[in-house]
């Protein structure tokens, strides 16, 4: 028995199909045979079928079933539910037929590992001709070079003639451990931070100037920049993160890298108050080329990716 037989609240398609196939034989038998089923079976998916209703859709004698005023009313509407669904159903068999092929995937290596790596098996369940190369790196790809097809990035900057599409949402947080919060305190507000051992992902040297923005209670976005020190230079997230949990000091991470940490307690969140505003932006951006949009495979793949449904 399926899980939509054993819901009440369900009209599932194999209802509707014994329903029309009983309509179109006049019998319960003839239909079973049609079907390739029992007729208990259809007996039964027709009767779910008018609980659900709450009407009685076929009047039985010992010769016919005959379809009822409220049945000839419901069969239009069941004949074009089962065309739905079975047009979506060809859709998906085309669609996965015609996904073979390679998709060259570039990501950034944090990101890349510990989220992406996640997905993408399942994309390569859904599509076996599918072969994805992915290629995790900090560094930016020329695409047409190295006929990328499809690069996630931090920062949403790109050519103008490349197509740039918010993907992943990225929350940005100040954290320590709880051992460096006892030994050097908890700051107060953003001007605290300078007298605090900070750091983050560095690529250069104004990466040590912190922008932290909150609303006021005028509903008034108030910013405030930070000149923050460090002693500890790194351009690697995940050492970013494992620096902090050792208690090196207070670290702007992506919320990705640090959630099981907060969880687990091995980090605290720094003035959860105020919002840190990096040059990376708020998501993990696509970016394709607008010939390597023309494939099906790449836009389901973003489609997949941004957890919407398959677009052939």
């Amino acid at each position: 028995m399926t899980q939509s037989e054993n819901d009440p609240k369900t009209i599932s398609s194999d209802m509707l199909q014994a329903f029309l196939k009983v309509a179109e034989w006049q019998s319960v038998s003839a239909a079973a045979e049609d079907l390739g089923t029992s007729k208990s079976q259809v007996s039964k998916r027709v009767a779910q079928l008018e609980a659900q209703m709450r009407a009685a859709l076929f009047s039985r004698t010992t010769r016919k079933v005959a379809l009822t005023p409220a049945g000839e009313t419901y069969v239009e509407f069941a004949r074009r539910a089962m065309a739905e669904i079975q047009a979506g159903e060809e859709r998906l068999r085309a669609m996965r037929s015609e996904l073979s092929g390679s998709i060259r995937v570039t990501a950034p290596v944090s990101w890349g590992q510990r989220v992406l790596a996640k997905r993408l098996p399942e994309f390569l369940r859904l599509h076996p001709a599918i072969e994805i190369q992915l290629e995790l790196s900090d560094h930016f790809v020329d695409l047409a070079r190295q006929r990328i097809d499809l690069a996630l990035r931090w920062s949403a900057t790109t050519q103008q003639e490349m197509h740039s599409i918010p993907l992943a949402p990225i929350g940005w947080l100040l954290a320590a451990s709880p051992s460096y919060l006892t030994q050097a305190g908890m700051p107060k507000g953003p001007d605290d931070l300078t007298g605090h051992a900070c750091f983050s992902y560095w690529r250069e040297q104004s990466d040590d100037t912190w922008t932290l923005s909150m609303e006021d209670r005028r509903k008034r976005t108030v910013r405030k920049e930070v000149k923050v020190r460090s002693r500890y230079h790194v351009n690697n997230p995940e050492a970013v993160g494992d620096a902090a949990i050792q208690g090196l000091g207070i670290a702007l991470l992506p919320d990705y890298l640090c959630d099981q940490a907060l969880k687990e307690g091995l980090l605290v969140q720094v003035l959860p108050g105020w919002k840190p505003q990096t040059k990376f932006g708020s998501h993990i951006t696509a970016v394709v080329a607008p010939e390597r949009m023309l494939l099906s495979r790449n836009r389901v793949l973003l489609d997949f990716l941004r957890g919407g449904s398959p677009e052939a």
